[in-house]
């Protein structure tokens, strides 16, 4: 890849996606020419444009403004979630410009500054949205990249200088490989992505090569049981950073965090579930290590307002509670289920899903029964099949047959307003990575005028 110095204008292929929005808003802040194209016109779209980036949503060459038509300077941005298709990106790839992958600006990008990278097959947006929260709260030089909207910047982006940078180390046709990380943190390290590695073994070897790049091994932080080197991280349990005396007060976690060499008492985390307090463990452990002054990790972890959809109240009455979600993964809709159980142990409780990727889907069906059976009630929508075609005989109706709970169908968007209505649950949950996200202020509107 060229030297960032070289690049006048960067084009994004895809610019409307979650990263590729938070690396455009960056080169834009670092006075380059950029523009994109996406499919379709969103939120993220919208504000991109309100920034003053230009954004197309025709996958055409004649869209392509002046500014990065010239070779010498101009580079060309792609996420793998572009089809192979893509007239533009043909155009880019045949003319012989300067076409990169995102993870490989990414890397460019954090190779000099002090590179934290949050790693994992789940808690990789929340961890690195809390660890990019600790350090601006507590007015370090940091620039994070989010997969999420962060609630207390209503962005996926937080700029606050460039000596300290907050990556997700995305394991997915292993991007991760192409950072530098100084810091880093492994969450979680299940079966996924199935499609691209194959089997479990071979997504645990694409994670030790991972933790290989960093330069000192103490710099690892990873779930307890996990097969790799470095230091531990635990909820409830011997660690060598751990949540200990774990309480709820009026629905927020209080505990005290024991480190290495200090231990921080009655710390307040608002966001339910073990799984977002492991995240938030991770996350301070990795501020830590970075260098934070520790007397302002307590009010900033407070103060710390969660990331859109993931565990997102909604609406939060007496006679209903509304959660959006954004679990795609059987080990997330447990983890979903253990928070909302905790939280709510005498309630009845709906969950909406709609399943994402075929491939997932196949790959994990028992495990998605099994998850999904523990609820009181089971709407399922059809699978989104994201950069997927259709697989052959891999339907929700084939899904719905393996759960075991006595309340379960299937459900359209068309009627999925009226059905969640229907139901006599106090917890109700909308669930998934795919186009659910976009029925959510819908829904919320209608269930909002029933009180």
């Amino acid at each position: 890849m060229k030297e960032m110095k070289d690049i006048e204008a960067i084009y994004f292929v895809g610019v409307g996606g979650i990263g590729m929005s938070a690396l455009a808003r960056y080169c834009k802040l670092l006075g380059k020419t950029v523009s994109g194209y996406d499919k379709t016109p969103t939120d993220l779209t919208a504000a991109l444009v309100n920034e003053g980036i230009d954004v197309t949503y025709v996958d055409a060459v004649g869209e392509v403004p002046e500014a990065f038509q010239n070779k010498e300077n101009a580079l060309i941005v792609y996420t793998p979630a572009i089809p192979g298709s893509s007239r533009l990106l043909h155009y880019f790839t045949s003319e012989g410009f300067s076409v990169v992958k995102r993870s490989k600006l990414l890397g460019a990008v954090t190779e000099n500054s002090l590179c934290l990278a949050v790693a994992g097959t789940h808690g990789k947006t929340t961890t690195s949205a809390i660890l990019g929260h600790l350090l601006a709260a507590c007015d370090m030089p940091v620039t994070a990249f989010l997969g999420g909207i962060a609630e207390n910047y209503g962005s996926n982006f937080i700029s606050n200088g460039t000596e300290i940078t907050v990556v997700e180390a995305d394991e997915f046709d292993r991007s991760f490989l192409t950072l530098r990380p100084d810091i880093a943190c492994v969450t979680s390290m299940d079966a996924d992505h199935l499609d691209i590695y194959g089997d479990s073994a071979t997504i645990e070897e694409a994670f030790k090569s991972f933790t290989a790049l960093l330069p000192d091994a103490n710099n690892l932080l990873f779930r307890k049981g996990l097969p790799l080197e470095g230091q531990t991280v635990a909820v409830g349990e011997a660690a060598d950073f751990e949540a200990q005396n774990i309480r709820i007060e009026d629905g927020v976690y209080h505990f005290d965090l024991k480190t290495p060499n200090i231990i921080l008492r009655d710390l307040v985390f608002n966001l339910p579930g073990h799984h977002n307090l492991h995240n938030a463990v991770t996350a301070l452990g990795m501020a830590i290590l970075s260098g934070i002054p520790t007397p302002g990790l307590p009010k900033a972890l407070q103060n710390f307002k969660g990331v859109q959809r993931r565990f997102s109240y909604k609406i939060k009455r007496d006679d209903l509670v509304l959660i959006d979600d954004y679990a795609h993964h059987p080990t997330e809709i447990d983890a979903l289920h253990q928070a909302v159980e905790e939280m709510y142990p005498e309630d009845k409780k709906l969950i909406v899903f709609q399943p994402h990727l075929f491939s997932r889907t196949k790959d994990f069906a028992s495990g998605f029964a099994q998850s999904l059976s523990k609820f009181d009630e089971i709407l399922l929508l059809d699978i989104y099949p994201a950069r997927e075609e259709p697989m052959e005989g891999i339907t929700s109706e084939w899904l719905l047959d393996q759960i075991s709970a006595a309340t379960k169908e299937l459900v359209t968007k068309e009627h999925l307003a009226r059905k969640i209505q229907a139901s006599r649950c106090r917890i109700k949950m909308l669930v998934g990575a795919g186009d659910i996200g976009a029925e959510v202020e819908r829904i919320t509107k209608i269930l909002s005028h029933e009180s």
